[in-house]
């Protein structure tokens, strides 16, 4: 009876025993196939993963440089400020003849009467001549001063055309006596007419 007793407790024990073998080659198999497959897609390899970082990283950049460059396009353009042409200025010089002009206009019985100014661009040696050469310079002053006559003084453009005669025939007298004229403008600071 104990040999049955003996098989009897063989063969329940083997059922449960066959079952836990089962169970466990059932799970041993599932997690060989899962690391497999795991293993087969790539799950374990850094590199990819490092590489779908820097893609996401990159995306993100991109992304975010077209947000920016909308922003700007929907702001409207920048405002540029120039800057401004560097001009060649020269200095000016200046210089009042000492004494007036007084003359006796062609056929009539007024006088006009004129101090004069002149500028110029040059250095001093301008200048310089000008009170060097006082005297041929009033005399060609005077001289075109005393050719105006009544209908020209009327004219709107009088002292104008009176101031660039006076230049040109002061140059000219300045050119024949030192080879170089250099006035730039001549002005009327006094200028009667009785």
């Amino acid at each position: 009876m104990s040999e049955e007793l003996l098989e009897g407790e063989e063969q329940a024990k083997s059922p449960i025993l066959k079952i836990i073998l089962i169970v466990v080659g059932v799970l041993l198999l599932v997690t060989i196939s899962v690391g497999a497959t795991l293993f087969a897609t790539g799950f374990f390899d850094s590199a990819d993963k490092k590489d779908a970082e820097a893609a996401i990283a990159a995306l993100e950049a991109a992304a975010a440089e077209q947000a920016a460059a909308d922003e700007a396009a929907a702001a409207g353009p920048d405002k540029v400020q120039l800057d401004s042409p560097e001009l060649t200025k020269f200095q000016q010089s200046y210089y009042q003849l000492e004494k007036e002009l007084v003359v006796n206009i062609a056929n009539s019985r007024k006088v006009m009467q004129a101090s004069v100014a002149i500028m110029t661009h040059y250095d001093e040696r301008v200048v310089d001549n000008v009170e060097k050469h006082t005297f041929p310079l009033r005399n060609a002053m005077l001289i075109v001063m005393s050719q105006q006559t009544d209908s020209s003084i009327t004219h709107p453009d009088f002292r104008n055309n009176l101031a660039e005669e006076l230049k040109i025939v002061m140059n000219a007298k300045l050119e024949e006596l030192e080879d170089f004229g250099g006035i730039e403008a001549v002005y009327l600071t006094e200028f009667v007419v009785q």
